[in-house]
């Protein structure tokens, strides 16, 4: 049997037994000594090397060549998104029908979040055709000749945004940490289990109301691309995906140690970069590739970026119209190179001075936060860049399995953290819907209810303005005016 063979149980993929272990990993790590499950430097004393347990389905040593390994991806590719088809049809409750793209259609409510301007209208009519908001009308009249979908006692808000995500990319706890779980996903999951992963996820984002995502790597060689077109052609339920192909990195990517012959799979997750004309180069294979993002890993352990290859990337993609999203921790470093440079997003920054969030005020430098909920760094960073001025666009950056919960559960769930940090209600759905709608900056506005919008709206039973917990259980989901999950009325 194919070493990178991967058994799917229930149309999710999972590791086989022979190499779901961290210790799987270690031959493919130095060993310098350090915690046992990080085979980092600096541990009271040097581990001793030792190869991983025989199994019948051990991992070979000759990995493939960078051409080869990318001619399978091609090849898996064209077959993921076939497969991917037959998990959309699988039923789920509460789906209904989708209206003709022609239609008129009017979605009654009694409240309705206006996000922009900071207010509710009640007894509210979303009057919608083509996929487009017409007007929002209030009051007992209606068009004439509409399909109208009256929810009832509930309030419609914007479709919510998660800009950061990784669809097509999950771990397991079980399995170790970082690396080894990464490790693992590359060895043994082919292209089309990954894209048959992001379609799943894809659905239970869509119904748990995330209608468009910006999806920033972690998912093979242009498989994210395969998902988002899918999507955009029906093929697969799923959000409006931004995507952005591999992460530039520095050389290794987010990998800590490896052996000389396990170094080739550093490729198949990023696209390492030394020097400001690979970083170039980088940046226009992205972008032919599919790219609607940069993103770029600023700074992985000691490497780092230079700021001359920030600028070259940042430069190159803004010539082509295309934004840039940097991946900064561990300090100021990373970011302030990142910023001085002109990109359009910090992702994480959970240690971000003073200094840097002014420089990000002052060049309109968006925040996506993915905090803990119980860091108080992360909260006393969030006060502070709501002082200094920062747009905040929240991402969830979900990627390890969570028992009884879908990856949109998962993702609904990380608003309270933000209040908890001092934001009001209000301003975390702004920053859930209108602000990473103006982000992402698409040809139509989303993330807002209002006249030329894309229609996409979502209904929960509780009020978000006294409860953001409400946002965990949305009860009617729209995309483009089609109706994807109704739990309020029949179809």
């Amino acid at each position: 049997m194919n070493p990178l063979d991967v058994s799917l149980r229930g149309g999710v993929a999972s590791m086989p037994a022979g190499l779901a272990r961290p210790d799987a990993c270690e031959a493919l790590r130095r060993c310098p000594g350090g915690h046992p499950s990080h085979g980092r430097p600096g541990g009271a004393g040097p581990r001793e090397c030792r190869p991983p347990p025989t199994s019948r389905r051990g991992v070979r040593d000759d990995f493939r060549t960078n051409e080869e390994m990318f001619m399978r991806s091609v090849l898996f590719a064209k077959f993921a998104m076939a497969f991917a088809c037959v998990l959309a049809a699988l039923p789920s409750p509460g789906r209904a029908q989708d209206t003709a793209d022609g239609a008129l259609t009017v979605v009654r409510a009694a409240h309705l979040v206006d996000v922009r301007h900071r207010r509710v209208i009640d007894d509210v009519a979303v009057v919608i055709a083509g996929g487009e908001i017409r007007s929002i009308e209030t009051g007992a009249g209606m068009p004439m000749g509409a399909e109208v979908i009256d929810l009832g006692e509930v309030t419609l808000l914007p479709g919510l945004i998660d800009v950061h995500t990784h669809l097509l990319h999950e771990y397991d706890r079980e399995h170790g940490d970082d690396d080894a779980n990464r490790i693992l996903e590359i060895v043994e999951m082919r292209a089309a289990d990954r894209a048959l992963l992001g379609a799943r996820n894809a659905r239970d984002m869509l119904e748990a109301g995330f209608t468009t995502v910006r999806d920033l790597g972690n998912s093979g060689i242009n498989n994210d691309v395969a998902l988002r077109d899918a999507i955009d052609g029906g093929w697969v339920p799923g959000p409006r995906m931004f995507v952005s192909t591999r992460a530039l990195s520095p050389v290794g990517g987010q990998f800590q140690e490896l052996v000389e012959a396990a170094q080739p799979l550093v490729a198949r997750e990023y696209v390492q970069v030394d020097g400001p004309e690979q970083a170039r180069r980088a940046v226009r294979q992205a972008i032919h590739d599919g790219a609607d993002w940069i993103k770029v890993i600023v700074n992985s352990d000691s490497l780092m970026l230079s700021p001359g290859e920030m600028e070259a990337i940042v430069d190159e993609a803004h010539r082509a119209g295309v934004q840039v999203a940097a991946h900064a921790t561990h300090g100021d470093a990373a970011a302030m190179i990142a910023v001085q440079a002109g990109v359009d997003s910090i992702e994480h920054g959970y240690t971000i001075s003073d200094d840097v969030l002014a420089v990000m005020a002052r060049k309109h430098i968006a925040l996506v936060p993915t905090d803990s909920p119980t860091a108080e760094h992360h909260r006393a960073r969030i006060r502070r860049a709501v002082a200094a001025g920062i747009r905040i666009a929240i991402g969830s950056d979900a990627y390890y399995r969570a028992d009884g919960l879908t990856r949109g559960q998962v993702a609904a769930r990380i608003y309270p953290r933000y209040v908890a940090a001092g934001m009001s209600n209000m301003d975390v759905l702004r920053s859930a819907t209108l602000l990473p709608g103006e982000l992402l900056a698409p040809r139509h506005p989303i993330g807002t209810i209002e006249a030329g919008a894309r229609a996409d709206l979502i209904a929960v039973r509780g009020d978000p303005l006294e409860d953001i917990g409400a946002l965990e259980d949305v009860a009617f989901v729209m995309k483009e005016g089609r109706t994807v999950v109704n739990r309020l009325t029949r179809p």
